[in-house]
């Protein structure tokens, strides 16, 4: 596999090729940052377009279409790289036996793999760190499945094992019954387990003090896939100063949503939220996980309404006077430091087994 520190080929990004911007942005800092995502493409920490899909299973993303906010020309505008797929069921479902979820979640992988049969010259199944790289050197999008729900696994680790052989990659344990006052006997194998294998533990949603005792459970970093900072917009799905606290300390990562219930109705609302989460998690626990892949009707902030916006949020952190290379880690470089840690954890439990 082709190294990460392997010279790209370029991508034809620039800022004449980007839509017409709905803020203003500076010319030069639009071009910056269109040369930076060529590099440095976007490693998209959530996105639920496989949910949408799964129930319009014709619906064709090699071209835009209002229906739904993500097609392959719109994530390729965007700089998008990799993307990780939201396997989690509809939050009108949770009160569902867990066989029901377990059987949601296999049809939602069942479709996510058929996405990527389908756009084999757009979308690349990954696995591994390594696929990430392969992708962006091969001009695809790196692809990662999960998260998929941890009340999925009740009193058996067999349900996380298969999902591993099936590609997933990411584990959520909000609302499992293992992790939800504190976590249990069988919560702490749960972690070991994903620890193993190399499963990355997602702690959207969690409440703040179970996120503390998972980052600090878990030997392998943990991500928030889809949030916002709590100390700016006290959103109950907004991640805490203390958490994100916990997160520096476990060189973890907090992605930040593109939500204006949970950021603000502006680019430059959702900028002040990377800017909080870059100051208290560091430089190295800040990404970008905007939750798109959703129909009309979900409010986003004005500018980023889908992925073809990112350049200008790009543009806006330049501006802010964030260095160029603290803007290449919250794109690309802290998502493969987590999956790469990740991969490094999972070898060590292998040795010492």
């Amino acid at each position: 596999m082709a190294d990460l520190q392997d010279e790209p080929p370029s991508v034809g990004i620039g800022a004449e090729d980007l839509p017409a911007p709905a803020v203003a942005v500076a010319a030069g800092a639009l071009d910056r940052a269109a040369e930076l995502l060529a590099v440095h493409p976007v490693a998209d920490g959530c996105n639920t377009l496989v949910r949408t899909l799964h129930q319009r299973p014709y619906h064709d993303i090699e071209t835009s279409d209002t229906g739904v906010d993500t097609d392959i020309p719109r994530l390729r505008a965007g700089g998008v790289g990799a993307q990780f797929w939201s396997l989690l069921v509809p939050s009108a479902r949770e009160d569902a036996s867990g066989d029901q979820v377990l059987s949601d979640t296999l049809d939602q992988i069942d479709t996510a793999l058929t996405l990527m049969r389908r756009y084999p010259d757009s979308l690349l199944l990954a696995l591994t760190a390594d696929d990430l790289a392969d992708a962006r050197n091969r001009g695809r999008i790196a692809s990662y499945l999960g998260p998929v729900p941890g009340r999925t696994l009740i009193d058996s680790l067999g349900a996380l094992r298969a999902f591993h052989a099936l590609g997933v990659r990411i584990l959520a344990p909000a609302g499992a019954p293992w992790a939800r006052e504190e976590l249990t006997p069988f919560g702490h194998e749960v972690v070991r387990e994903a620890n193993r294998l190399a499963i990355l533990l997602d702690l959207t949603d969690c409440p703040p003090a179970v996120a503390c005792r998972l980052a600090g459970a878990s030997k392998a970093p943990v991500i928030i896939s889809n949030t916002a900072a709590a100390s700016l917009n006290p959103h109950p799905g907004n991640v805490t100063d203390e958490v994100l606290a916990a997160l520096r300390e476990a060189n973890g990562l907090a992605m930040v949503t593109f939500d204006t219930a949970r950021t603000g109705d502006s680019l430059h609302a959702v900028a002040d939220h990377l800017d909080h989460v870059r100051a208290i998690a560091g430089p190295h626990g800040v990404g970008l996980g905007a939750s798109f892949g959703t129909g009309p009707g979900h409010p986003r902030p004005t500018g980023l309404t889908d992925p073809s916006g990112y350049p200008r949020l790009i543009a806006e952190l330049l501006e802010r006077g964030w260095p160029e290379s603290e803007v290449a880690l919250l794109t690309w470089g802290n998502a493969q430091r987590v999956l790469r840690d990740a991969e490094f954890t999972s070898r060590a439990a292998g040795h010492r087994r």
